[in-house]
């Protein structure tokens, strides 16, 4: 479509007026995006539940891992708009703690002490039911009885009820790419994320708690996290995953 001067003039304009998050709002089929701060960037996909189905993966109808995000957007085809690296797994590729698909649970909750980011309780889960999702630490989602639809642990959880995790340092040593999950306020809006660079834990809690507003926030895991945006033209190759996540079309 060519537009006429005096359209192209007025939409540069409004363009011109529009705050920098108007300008870059996601849509359903393009729901990711840079986001620039704290001298880092991030890239931000944001899924409504009303709008997008977001389910787990973890296992192929032979029993083997989907394994790559390459593998599960080839089974899934065109339809998938958005995946990641879904939380810790062992080395056969299962995962460590709860994990819930299509309402069965694959594995139990693990409230076991032990090292490494998973055990810096507390710990957490994000669930999904319908159109609604969350992400509660493991104490509290276990006294709230949910019957999720799909379920996943990891840890450490990175904000909780509006503040950042007590044992994690404003800036630590470790830096690693980082992927994790928050919640917007109203339950149907989920935002996972994951760094360009290499982050501490402290700026990648602060992406979500100060720039994306989540009063809850998961930690999903580090040096694997991938990220498969159709919009953006990408879909990242690791080592071997466990559990996946992904949003399609409703």
């Amino acid at each position: 479509m060519t537009l006429r001067p005096a359209h192209a003039l007025l939409i540069a304009l409004v363009a011109l007026t529009l705050p920098p998050r108007a300008l870059a709002a996601p849509t359903a089929s393009e729901p990711c995006r840079a986001v620039e701060t704290q001298g880092e960037t991030f890239t931000v996909c944001t899924i409504d539940l009303r709008r997008q189905r977001l389910r787990l993966f973890w296992l192929q109808t032979d029993g083997r891992p989907y394994g790559s995000l390459g593998t599960l957007a080839e089974a899934q085809g065109r339809h998938l708009d958005f995946a990641m690296n879904a939380g810790m797994y062992d080395k056969d590729q299962a995962p460590v703690g709860l994990y819930v698909e299509g309402g069965r649970e694959m594995k139990h909750v693990s409230t076991a002490d032990g090292p490494g980011n998973f055990h810096l309780k507390p710990n957490g889960v994000f669930w999904v039911k319908g159109d609604r999702a969350g992400v509660l630490d493991t104490p509290h989602y276990l006294r709230a009885k949910i019957r999720p639809d799909y379920a996943t642990q990891s840890g450490p959880m990175l904000v909780i009820d509006g503040q950042i995790h007590p044992k994690i340092s404003a800036d630590g040593p470790s830096q690693k790419i980082r992927n994790g999950v928050g919640m917007a306020e109203d339950g149907h809006v989920a935002i996972f994320a994951i760094s360009e660079r290499p982050v501490t834990f402290g700026a990648f809690a602060r992406l979500f708690k100060d720039d994306l507003g989540c009063r809850n926030a998961l930690f999903l895991d580090g040096s694997v996290s991938s990220l498969h945006a159709p919009n953006l033209g990408r879909t990242d190759i690791s080592r071997p995953l466990g559990p996946l996540i992904g949003a399609a079309p409703r």
